[in-house]
C-alpha cells in the first residue's frame, strides 16, 4: 500500500501541476528587434504615479456632500487632461498589474506562484527603453525592474520592507516617504551637476510607486475613513510634486503625467481574484502630447458609473492595462517594450494624424515580430507533415498588409493606415494566441486519459482487495508477458516521437502517464469479466440506483463550489438520514442530536463570506463556549469510573483550557490595540506563535483513548483557530466537531443495524490498540455512504467557514495576533493553516469512525479518492482561459482546490493517525511502595 499511496501522490501532483503548463504558461518570446517611432515625440520626460490597490470608483466618486475625493486630480480630467477606466487582469496583484503597466504583456498565473520579488521571466520595459529612469517607493516593486534592465540607467529609491506594517499607525506615511525623497531628489540636483544634466536630457522616466493606499485597504477596508483619506493626501502629494516638476524644468510643457493603478481592491480588503472590484482602476493623463478634455452629449457603457460620478458629459477613454506601456513609450519616443501585446490607445495622444499613424505602425510591426518569432519557434518543433499553420497571417499576407500601411501613410491616407494597423495588430494577437495554446487540445486528452484510466484503476484494487464481489483468478504469465511488451513499445513510439520535435520534459510526463496507468487497468481484465458475470447475477435495479444516487452526491458536491448553499441542503438532506434508514428507532436520543447538529452546521454555508466585517465579539463567545464545554467534558470524565484515568492526564487537559483562554484574551486585546492605531503587542505576538507551536505537542501528551484524545485534539485546534479568526467563523469547528462526535456514534448504529459487527464499547476504546488486521471486515454497500459524508463533511469544512473558491477569499486581519508586516509567504502559510484546522477535526473523525466500525483505514480511503478524482475531472474539463477575468480566476481556483484538497486528503490520513495514535510519554517520578 504504501508503494500505491506514494504512485496516487504523484500522479495528483503531475495532475494538478498540469493545468498550468495545459492553459498557463509564459507568453514570452525572445529575440525581436526593437521598433521605434521615426517622428520626433512631444514629451522629453514622463512621470508616472501608481497608487497601489486604489479603486476607480474610490478615486472619481463624489462624496455625500458633492465635494471630490480628490479635488486636484478631478480638476485636471475636468480642464486639462484625458482620462478612462484601465481594465486589468487576473491575478489582481502587485507584481502581475506593474509588469502589465511598465512592460506591456500579462504575466501567466503561475507567476504569483514563484514569487513576487524576484523575475521569473526576463523582460523588456519601458523603463529599461528609457535614457534614465529614477523610481521611488516599494521594495516589493522597484527591484524587479531595476533587475531586468540592461546596463544601469534604472535607479531606486525603496524604504526597509518593515515600514509595511498593516497595524501601524498609518500607512499614508510610505507615500508621504515617496514625495518628500522625490523632492529632496531635486533640491539636491541644482547642486550636483552630473544629476542635473542628467535630469535635463530626454526620454527620461520618473515613477512614484504609493504602496500606503493598499496597505490601508488591507488593513481597514476600502470604504474606512483611513483608506479615503490616503486619497486625499496622494491627491495633494501629486499636487506638490507636479508643481514643483514644472517649476525645475521652467514649465517647458514637456513633461507628460500618468496616473494609474495596478489593481483595485474587493471591499473586504483582498485582491488577487477577478472581481469588478479589483479589476477597474483609474487613468488619468495630462501634460505633454495628452489630449485635453473632450465634451460629449451622451456615451454607453454596461456599467453606470458615469452617472454616480457625475461625469456623463466628458468622454471616458477605457484601455486594457497592457495598452499604457505602448502609450508612454509613444509620448517619450522610446522603443515600444519588445514583449509588449498592448494597443496604442490613440485618442489620449494630441498630435498630428501622421504622428499617429507611424506609432500605430510601430505598433503592428511590433507585436507581428512576436508573432513572427513564436511561429518559427512552433514550425522548428513540429514535424513538418503535423504542422497546421496559422492562416491569416501566412507570409504572403504578412508582407501585403505591410505594403498597403506605407502606400496608405505615403498617401497622407491616415486613417485608413490605422484601420488596418489595427487589423494587422488583432491577427498578429489572435495568431500569437493560436501558437501559445497549439499543443493544449492533445495534452488534455492525455491528461483525461490518466485521470480516467486512475479512477478505473483505483475502483478495481477496491472490488479486488477489500470485497468478494470477485474470486482470486490465476495470472496468466504468457498473456502478462504479450503485455507488457506491447505497453512498452506503445510508450516508446510516444518518447520517439516527442524526441524529434524536441518537446520540453513536462509533456513527456503528461503523454507517458497514461501508458502505465491503463497498463495496470489492462492486466485485470480476468477481474474485470469476473465482476460482470457476478453484477449480472445481483439485482440489475439495484446497481443501477445505487449508481444514480452517487452520480447525484458528487454532482451536489460540484456544485457546491459554484454555490454554497448546495451544502446547506446536503446537510438537511443527512438531518434526514436517520429517520430515512429507520436507524432513529433503536437511538432516538443520537438521532435527534444528529439532526439538530445537522441542521445547525447547515446555517454556516448560508452566511456571509469571512472577513467582510470583523466580530470579535463572536470570537470571544467562541472561546467561552469552549471552556464551558471543556468543564463539563472534563467533570464527567472526572465523574466516570474509569480506571484507565489518571492526574498526569488531566493536568494536560488544563493546560489546553488555560491556552484556549489566552488565545480568547489575545485576540480581543490585538483588535483594540490596532484600532486605536497602537501596533501589534509584543507580548501578545509571543503568546501567540508559543500557542502555535505548543497546541500539537500538549495533543500528543493526552492520553489515546478515542473520547479523550478527540477531545483534546479539539481544545489544540481550537487554541490556534481562535488566534485565527476575526468573527462567526471562530464558532464553526465547535458545531463542526459535534456532529462528528455523533457521527462516530451513529456509525456505531448503523454497524448494528445492518448486522455487520458487535458493538465496541467506545468509552474504553483505545486507538493504539485498533490495528489489529485480523479483525478488518469486507467492504459493504454502506460503506460508500461512509465515504461519501467524509468528502462531504471536508467540502464542508472548506466553504462553511466562510471560504468562497477563489484566491481572494482570504482575509488578512486573520493573521493580526502573528504578524502585521506584509510577507506573503508567511500570510499565505498561516491562512493555509486556518482552511486545514477544521480539515484535520474532520479526517480525526474519520479515523475514528474507520477503526471503530472495523475497516482497514486503506480501503474507505479508496472510496474517498474515487469520489474526488470524479470531481476533479469535472473541474478539469471547466477550466477556461477566456471570458471574464472572474470565470478565468474562478475556474483555475476550483480545479487547484479539489486537487489539493485529494493530495491534501492522503495527507491528512496519516496525520489523522498520527494524532490518534501516538502518545509522547513524559518521564515519571518512581514511586516506591512499601509492601
Amino acid at each position: 500500500i504504501p508503494i500505491f499511496i506514494l504512485a496516487g501522490l504523484l500522479v495528483h501532483c503531475v495532475f494538478l501541476v498540469s493545468i498550468f503548463d495545459i492553459y498557463f504558461t509564459s507568453p514570452l518570446v525572445h529575440g525581436m528587434t526593437p521598433q521605434q517611432t521615426p517622428l520626433p515625440p512631444p514629451a522629453k520626460r514622463l512621470v508616472l504615479f501608481v497608487a497601489d490597490g486604489l479603486r476607480a470608483d474610490s478615486l472619481y466618486e463624489l462624496n455625500s456632500n458633492g465635494t471630490p475625493q480628490a479635488p486636484y486630480l478631478r480638476g485636471i480630467l475636468e480642464n486639462n487632461g484625458s482620462w478612462g477606466i484601465s481594465h486589468t487582469r487576473v491575478p489582481t496583484e502587485s507584481r502581475p498589474g506593474h509588469v502589465a503597466l511598465i512592460a506591456g504583456f500579462y504575466e501567466d498565473v503561475s507567476a504569483v506562484a514563484k514569487g513576487w520579488k524576484e523575475n521569473p521571466v526576463e523582460f523588456d520595459s519601458v523603463f529599461n527603453e528609457s535614457k534614465y529612469t529614477w523610481s521611488w517607493g516599494s521594495p516589493d516593486i522597484l527591484p524587479m525592474f531595476a533587475k531586468g534592465a540592461t546596463g544601469d540607467h534604472v535607479y531606486t529609491f525603496c524604504y526597509a520592507a518593515e515600514s509595511e506594517d498593516f497595524g501601524a499607525q498609518d500607512a499614508a506615511k510610505l507615500d508621504v516617504w515617496v514625495f518628500d525623497h522625490v523632492k529632496s531628489f531635486f533640491s539636491s540636483s541644482r547642486s550636483n551637476q552630473t544629476l542635473f544634466s542628467a535630469l535635463n536630457e530626454e526620454k527620461v522616466v520618473l515613477f512614484l510607486h504609493l504602496l500606503g493606499i493598499d496597505t490601508n485597504g488591507h488593513a481597514h477596508r476600502p470604504n474606512s475613513r483611513e483608506y479615503k483619506e490616503n486619497i486625499k493626501k496622494v491627491d495633494e502629494g501629486v499636487k506638490e510634486i507636479v508643481s514643483m516638476i514644472d517649476r525645475f524644468y521652467g514649465n517647458d510643457g514637456k513633461t507628460a503625467f500618468i496616473l494609474t493603478s495596478d489593481h483595485g481592491m474587493t471591499d473586504w480588503g483582498s485582491h488577487g481574484a477577478g472581481h469588478p472590484s479589483e479589476t477597474l482602476t483609474p487613468l488619468i493623463a495630462w501634460g505633454a502630447g495628452i489630449n485635453y478634455p473632450q465634451k460629449v452629449t451622451s456615451q454607453f457603457f454596461e456599467d453606470n458609473f458615469l452617472k454616480e460620478w457625475k461625469l456623463e458629459n466628458l468622454k471616458r477613454l477605457d484601455v486594457n492595462q497592457a495598452d499604457i506601456a505602448p502609450l508612454m513609450a509613444s509620448l517619450i519616443g522610446v522603443p515600444f517594450p519588445l514583449n509588449s501585446v498592448g494597443t496604442l490607445p490613440l485618442e489620449y495622444l494630441n498630435n498630428s494624424a501622421h504622428f499617429k499613424a507611424e506609432s500605430m505602425f510601430t505598433n503592428a510591426v511590433q507585436i507581428l515580430e512576436q508573432f513572427k518569432v513564436k511561429m518559427s519557434q512552433k514550425k522548428g518543433n513540429t514535424l513538418s507533415f503535423l504542422f497546421t499553420p496559422f492562416k491569416p497571417l501566412s507570409d504572403s499576407e504578412q508582407i501585403n498588409f505591410l505594403k498597403k500601411i506605407r502606400l496608405c501613410i505615403q498617401q497622407q491616407k491616415y486613417n485608413e493606415a490605422v484601420f488596418l494597423c489595427k487589423t494587422l495588430i488583432n491577427l498578429a494577437l489572435e495568431g500569437l494566441s493560436y501558437y501559445h495554446t497549439y499543443d493544449r487540445l492533445f495534452l488534455g486528452l492525455s491528461i483525461a486519459m490518466s485521470f480516467v484510466g486512475w479512477t478505473t484503476y483505483v475502483i478495481l484494487v477496491i472490488i479486488k482487495t477489500h470485497t468478494n464481489l470477485t474470486k482470486a483468478v490465476p495470472t496468466n504469465n504468457k498473456e502478462s508477458t504479450v503485455l507488457f511488451y506491447g505497453f512498452a513499445f506503445t510508450g516508446m513510439i510516444i518518447a520517439f516521437f516527442l524526441l524529434i520535435q524536441t518537446c520540453p520534459w513536462t509533456y513527456y510526463v503528461y503523454c507517458l502517464l497514461p501508458v502505465p496507468v491503463w497498463y495496470a487497468v489492462v492486466r485485470e481484465i480476468p477481474v474485470i469479466q469476473d465482476l460482470m458475470t457476478n453484477i449480472l447475477s445481483l439485482r440489475i435495479g439495484q446497481s443501477i440506483g445505487f449508481l444514480l444516487v452517487c452520480i447525484l452526491g458528487i454532482e451536489i458536491l460540484v456544485f457546491s463550489f459554484f454555490y454554497r448553499s448546495a451544502l446547506t441542503v446536503g446537510l438537511l438532506v443527512f438531518a434526514g438520514w436517520p429517520v430515512m434508514t429507520q436507524l432513529w428507532v433503536q437511538a432516538k436520543a443520537r438521532a435527534l442530536i444528529w439532526t439538530l447538529l445537522c441542521v445547525l452546521l447547515a446555517i454556516f454555508p448560508l452566511m456571509p463570506v469571512v472577513g467582510r466585517e470583523p466580530n470579535i465579539p463572536l470570537v470571544i463567545a467562541a472561546g467561552l463556549l469552549t471552556l464551558l464545554i471543556s468543564c463539563f467534558a472534563l467533570a464527567s470524565l472526572c465523574g466516570s469510573k474509569n480506571k484507565y484515568r489518571n492526574n498526569e492526564d488531566l493536568k494536560v487537559y488544563f493546560y489546553q483550557m488555560l491556552s484556549v483562554a489566552l488565545s480568547t484574551y489575545v485576540v480581543s486585546s490585538t483588535h483594540d490595540s490596532l484600532k486605536n492605531k497602537l501596533g501589534l503587542p509584543v507580548l501578545n505576538q509571543i503568546i501567540s506563535w508559543t500557542t502555535l507551536v505548543s497546541s500539537p505537542v500538549l495533543l500528543l501528551l493526552s492520553p489515546t483513548f478515542l473520547f479523550q484524545r478527540l477531545f483534546s485534539i479539539l481544545l489544540s485546534l481550537m487554541s490556534t483557530y481562535l488566534l485565527l479568526s476575526t468573527g462567526y467563523e471562530a464558532l464553526f469547528p465547535l458545531v463542526l466537531f459535534g456532529l462528528m462526535f455523533v457521527w462516530i456514534n451513529m456509525e456505531q448504529e448503523a454497524l448494528q443495524h445492518y448486522g455487520l459487527s458487535l458493538k465496541p464499547k467506545l468509552a474504553v476504546f483505545n486507538f493504539t490498540c485498533a490495528v489489529d488486521i485480523t479483525q478488518f471486515r469486507q467492504l459493504h454497500l454502506d460503506d460508500v455512504r461512509r465515504s461519501f459524508f467524509f468528502v462531504f463533511f471536508i467540502v464542508t469544512a472548506f466553504f462553511g467557514t466562510g471560504n468562497i473558491a477563489s484566491i481572494n477569499s482570504f482575509d488578512p486581519a486573520s493573521v493580526y495576533c502573528f504578524l502585521t508586516v506584509f510577507s506573503p509567504f508567511m500570510m499565505g502559510g498561516l491562512l493555509v493553516l486556518k482552511v486545514v484546522i477544521p480539515f484535520v477535526l474532520v479526517s480525526c473523525a474519520f479515523e475514528a469512525v474507520q477503526v471503530t466500525t472495523q475497516l482497514s483505514s486503506k480501503s474507505l480511503f479508496l472510496i474517498v479518492l474515487v469520489i474526488s478524482d470524479v470531481m476533479a475531472l469535472h473541474f478539469f474539463f471547466l477550466v477556461k482561459d477566456y471570458g471574464s477575468w472572474l470565470d478565468i480566476g474562478t475556474s483555475i481556483s476550483h480545479y487547484v482546490l479539489v486537487m489539493s484538497l485529494t493530495i491534501f486528503m492522503m495527507l491528512m490520513n496519516g496525520l489523522a493517525q498520527l494524532l490518534t495514535t501516538q502518545k509522547l510519554e513524559l518521564p515519571r517520578r518512581t514511586k516506591h511502595h512499601s509492601t
